[in-house]
């Protein structure tokens, strides 16, 4: 007996000392010094390697550190907090008091060094496992959380946020301005308002410039020689679900096939705290250790930003990506990320990654949507990043440094189009955002409902960027510069209002252009008479350009060459966002904050084969 505890310490003494306790407490030697080996090779700590490893449960480790500290344990059925207990503060920390009379005054959650210090140092608060003091901590204060995630921006830079109060008064303004400019145009003399009319083209002229002069960009390539896993930092995912219960199985197993250390990887599920339906399904799911279940408490508005929020403070990764529910990311997106942060410079605060439609054979629109992102993830954003210019995100498969993302406030709870926001905050702030050629595979609404109210939202949320940073226009053109300001304008309000007016810009752009062709007459009066005409021939047709050139240079780049013959849809297509921008303003108007949620798991094909078809 004795050579057999001798022999349990000499093993103890021969392991970090974060799972040496172990050995003393009859674990498997074999499998402490096998975890022991694949930490050093990560880079990472033996606990957490031996936990996210699944080869000892969470609870199992914490009660084994307890007992060999010499303290109690607390489950999370035992867990209760006192007054002390702050959000985020308490979990940052580790350490939270405990409600009176208990086992002791505090209750602890160490990870990493902090267990070899206590093992080290002694210990007189209680134990509990990270993930019941993280339940315990949002369970004490659920309506001060709740108000954490929703107003944190709006308390920390009103400057910078949108705010719960309603966009009538801003918008009201708006309209007395373009009414004024109505009753103007009807008494200005007609040489002035032609001259109006022709400005009002060349802005225009200028916002359709962009699109066409990324596609002589080259798009970023893949990168070579990726970092080892010992380089590798901590990455947390965060994927915010809502009544996402029939794809939680496809997106639990495209999560776990990341090529990423397991120890190295925190994923986090965030959910409403009454959503029962995809709380049973990810229970059902059995779910690595890696994985874990954010509840966010009830409060409003019922946003994803607003749980993101919730969930921002639990990251413990210096690197943190958000995926939506129906993604299906490449497996080696996370180590791609980690290479070009590792090797972009600190102001590189974002990278987005390409986003593809899998579904597109469903039908015209969704092959239509296939095309617009191939245009969008593959053209437009790998020559903004290159331009170092204003970059309104894709809301999914976006990539932060996490000290970046948090000394910016996280997101906008308030405002529907949260990535847009966040893309023109992050460059206010002087950061810029990379390109990362890494796809991740998207589900696209295949009918019209559900199109429409998806794009509604976006176009509303576009709308409200813009009232946001427009309020201090003077300190944003200073802070995004020249160009910046006119990349931002053309993006985001210029999106939202060519979309307003596409129909009838183009419209008459095009009745100038037929006439012109048939004609072939330039007008009587000279240059001034004949400019009207020839900034609307030239409307027409760099409009079709920067429709037509980056959707076709999209579809070349993906090989999809069979999506060529649907290029020429496009304008049709544009005229169902135009119909979506309208509807997005009225909604401004009636419901700024409502959420038009988007269902997923109802593809019937996959370009892929990644999405299960329903």
């Amino acid at each position: 007996m004795s050579f057999l505890v001798s022999s349990r310490a000499a093993t103890a003494g021969a392991l970090p000392p974060e799972i040496g306790f172990l050995a003393r407490q009859g674990f498997d030697p074999a499998a402490l010094a096998e975890a022991a080996a694949l930490a050093r090779a990560c880079g990472s700590d033996a606990a957490t390697t031996l936990i996210q490893a699944d080869r000892i449960g969470e609870e199992a480790y914490y009660r084994a550190l307890a007992a060999a500290l010499g303290v109690p344990f607390l489950a999370a059925g035992d867990l209760r907090l006192g007054e002390g207990t702050r959000f985020p503060g308490s979990l940052e920390a580790g350490l939270a008091p405990l409600a009176r009379p208990g086992p002791a005054a505090f209750v602890c959650a160490p990870r990493g060094a902090a267990i070899a210090a206590l093992l080290r140092e002694g210990n007189a608060a209680a134990i509990t496992t990270p993930r019941a003091l993280s339940a315990a901590v949002f369970a004490a204060n659920p309506s001060g959380i709740a108000a954490y995630a929703a107003d944190t921006l709006q308390v920390r830079r009103p400057d910078w946020a949108l705010g719960p109060g309603s966009q009538g008064p801003r918008l009201a303004i708006v309209a007395l301005v373009l009414g004024a400019g109505g009753v103007a145009g009807a008494l200005i003399p007609a040489p002035l308002l032609i001259g109006a009319w022709t400005l009002v083209q060349l802005a225009f002229l200028a916002m359709v410039t962009f699109r066409i002069a990324a596609v002589s960009v080259e798009a970023e390539p893949k990168l070579d020689s990726p970092l080892a896993d010992a380089a590798l930092p901590v990455y947390t995912v965060l994927v915010a679900l809502h009544r996402e219960a029939r794809v939680v199985p496809r997106l639990a197993a495209a999560l776990a096939r990341f090529d990423y250390p397991a120890a190295k990887l925190d994923i986090k599920f965030v959910i409403e705290a009454d959503d029962r339906e995809t709380a049973d399904a990810l229970e059902a799911a059995a779910l690595p250790a890696r994985f874990e279940i954010v509840r966010v408490p009830a409060g409003l508005p019922r946003t994803k930003p607003r749980a993101l929020n919730a969930a921002l403070p639990l990251a413990r990764g210096a690197c943190l990506v958000v995926y939506d529910a129906e993604d299906v990311p490449d497996p080696g997106q996370l180590r791609a990320a980690a290479t070009r942060f590792a090797r972009a410079s600190r102001t590189t605060a974002c990278l987005q990654g390409r986003l593809v439609i899998d579904n597109m054979a469903d039908g015209r629109l969704t092959r239509c949507f296939a095309i617009e992102y191939a245009a969008l993830f593959d053209v437009l954003v790998p020559a903004l990043a290159s331009w170092r210019l204003p970059v309104p995100l894709g809301g999914t498969s976006t990539h932060f440094r996490t000290a970046s993302l948090r000394e910016v406030h996280g997101w906008d709870a308030w405002n529907v189009t949260e990535d847009a926001d966040l893309g023109i905050r992050l460059a206010r702030a002087g950061y810029h955002v990379g390109d990362l050629a890494s796809d991740t595979l998207e589900e696209a609404p295949r009918t019209l409902r559900p199109w429409l109210h998806q794009r509604t939202r976006w176009m509303k949320g576009f709308l409200q960027t813009t009232l946001t940073h427009a309020r201090t226009p003077r300190t944003t053109a200073r802070q995004l510069g020249p160009l910046g300001t006119l990349c931002a304008v053309a993006l985001v309000p210029g999106t939202v209002i060519s979309a307003l007016a596409y129909p009838f810009l183009m419209g008459r752009a095009a009745w100038d252009f037929t006439h012109f062709v048939l004609s072939g007459l330039p007008a009587p009066g000279g240059f001034w008479a004949s400019l009207p005409t020839g900034s609307a021939i030239t409307l027409f047709v760099s409009g079709l350009l920067a429709m037509l050139l980056p959707a076709a240079l999209g579809c070349v780049r993906r090989g999809w060459f069979d999506c060529l013959a649907f290029v020429p849809l496009m304008p049709l297509y544009f005229l169902l966002v135009s119909l979506a921008a309208w509807a997005g303003l009225i909604e401004l108007v009636r419901a700024p904050n409502r959420w038009n949620k988007t269902e997923h798991g109802l593809a019937r094909t996959s370009r892929s084969g990644a999405v299960r078809v329903g």
